[in-house]
């Protein structure tokens, strides 16, 4: 067990309320809050920003992303 992970959503759930980073199949990375999941990793995103080598290409605000359109999830949002 690594900072109190065991299982994969375990991740997600000590992630909530802060910055991710989320890499979607058609190569768009999008940075936003937590707001919520669910066990087919779609997720609620508040604030949601659309970067691109760094830096932020668009605001799209509270969003919905569907687990399948998903690559990985990083809580570790730096820009």
């Amino acid at each position: 067990m690594v900072n109190g992970i065991e299982r994969p959503l375990d991740l997600l759930n000590n992630s909530k309320g802060k910055e991710i980073l989320v890499q979607l199949k058609n190569e768009k990375q999008l940075v936003g809050t937590l707001l919520a999941f669910d066990i087919h990793i779609n997720i609620v995103l508040d604030n949601a920003k659309e970067v691109e080598n760094g830096e932020v290409k668009r605001n799209i605000g509270l969003t919905f992303l569907r687990g399948d359109t998903i690559i990985f999830i990083s809580p570790a949002a730096s820009q």
